[in-house]
């Protein structure tokens, strides 16, 4: 059982105390990543809560990398899945020497689309100068850009409108159509993703996925072999978003005075016949 030989990696001689700067042994966090890769070899289910400074982010890391399957690491936030896609995850592969690849995978909104840049920037609909500012940064990022993730132009904020200018959505996507289709951020991402070992997510995209399997009209994410929720505090909330149905007071009461009316009218009609029924009945029995 590997997961008894990761005191070589945790301890305080271990790799990781070799190889990472500032890092200082933790029984509990030697615990956890034990406990995790028991349930990735039984093919189980783990839920684990961790205390802050357990360092629950490398106690997961460390056997998602050394499972030898796909993994998929899912988390409640863009701002931590950047953070283990950029720092957390190149520190670990790095230090055990793992030849695994990674990806980073977001919707797409996330993405600039090279076909609503350009028009954007022909049409020029921007409400003020400072969003015409940001249209050309962002044109300006869009050809240097290897990702297209807008995370990655901080100096746009992520609320400004003209991102919803610059961004595609599952209706206005042209798709296989779209004269940029080659060079396509969204495309490109998705095809990293279906390519590499480990694969980072979040939770919106992860049940967006699950939905689209469901109606079976795509996938967005590969199979895989082990799937890591961090921030799973959040997965009831956002499940409910994709799977749940909502219904409202008022909706109730719209509800009670249309079944109210369509009585009323039940019940006039029934008035209106009574006595035309009372006589198709008599003739019926007199035959």
């Amino acid at each position: 059982m590997w997961a008894n030989d990761l005191p070589a990696v945790f301890g305080p001689q271990g790799v990781l105390a070799q190889k990472v700067p500032g890092y200082r042994f933790r029984q509990q966090q030697l615990d956890m990543a034990q406990a995790v890769a028991r349930a990735v070899e039984e093919r189980g289910q783990l839920l684990a809560e961790a205390g802050t400074g357990t360092g629950k982010t490398f106690a997961y890391l460390v056997p998602a990398l050394l499972s030898g399957g796909r993994v998929l690491l899912s988390t409640g936030t863009k701002t931590l899945q950047d953070q283990l896609f950029e720092r957390d995850l190149p520190l670990v592969r790095d230090a055990l020497g793992v030849p695994a690849t990674v990806a980073l995978l977001k919707g797409r909104g996330n993405y600039v689309c090279h076909h609503h840049l350009e028009r954007a920037a022909s049409e020029g609909r921007f409400s003020s100068r400072q969003e015409v500012r940001w249209l050309h940064r962002i044109q300006s990022f869009a050809r240097g850009s290897a990702s297209g993730d807008k995370a990655q132009l901080t100096e746009v904020p992520e609320g400004a409108q003209v991102w919803s200018a610059v961004t595609s959505t599952r209706e206005n996507c042209l798709g296989s159509e779209c004269p940029s289709f080659r060079e396509c951020f969204v495309m490109n991402a998705r095809r990293e993703a279906l390519a590499a070992d480990l694969v980072v997510v979040n939770h919106h995209l992860f049940f967006a996925d699950l939905m689209l399997r469901d109606e079976g009209v795509a996938e967005l994410l590969p199979h895989c072999n082990t799937v890591v929720f961090d921030e799973a505090h959040q997965l009831p909330e956002t499940a409910t978003l994709f799977f749940g149905e909502q219904v409202s007071a008022g909706q109730l009461a719209e509800l009670a005075r249309d079944t109210e009316a369509v009585v009323d009218a039940a019940v006039q009609v029934l008035r209106a016949s009574g006595g035309r029924a009372f006589l198709l009945f008599t003739t019926l029995r007199a035959l």
